[in-house]
């Protein structure tokens, strides 16, 4: 499970899928609202990493500086489009639960539903270079 404390590590980190091979780079984390941990990550893939697919971050563990996740590259790269550089709406992560085949606001497989936002249900974004002691990545903050 990659964890608030890991998020130093994950700019840019190559993700890879259970059979070893490459899927992406890690791009921005989005943030469960309710717990502050960091619940889906975009995988930059393709040609200078121009296609962006969002990967939750339940599952994932971060091994000799790269993110391996329990979805092979065909799975990733058919993920629902969305951007990844907005705020999820709950009609976003629903997608993406369901894609994934997590339970709805599950944020890890097989576990009790966590929603995010407990207000608003919406799950803020960071840059994936958020510095974990209160400090913003580049002085942005974004939300809904």
């Amino acid at each position: 499970m990659i964890a608030r404390s890991d998020l130093e590590y994950l700019n840019g980190a190559d993700v890879y899928s259970p059979s070893g091979s490459k899927i992406g780079s890690a791009g921005q984390v989005h943030f469960d609202d309710r717990t502050g941990e960091p619940e889906w990550v975009s995988v930059r893939t393709g040609l200078f990493g121009r296609k962006e697919f969002l990967v939750p971050l339940g599952e994932a563990t971060l091994v000799d500086e790269r993110i391996e996740v329990p979805f092979d590259k065909d799975r990733v790269k058919g993920a629902p489009p969305i951007d990844a550089d907005r705020d999820l709406s709950p009609a976003d992560e629903e997608e993406l639960y369901t894609y994934y085949g997590l339970s709805h606001g599950a944020g890890r497989l097989g576990r009790a539903p966590i929603t995010g936002d407990a207000v608003t249900g919406e799950v803020r974004t960071q840059p994936i270079n958020y510095h974990v002691d209160g400090g913003t990545a580049n002085g942005k903050h974004r939300s809904s």
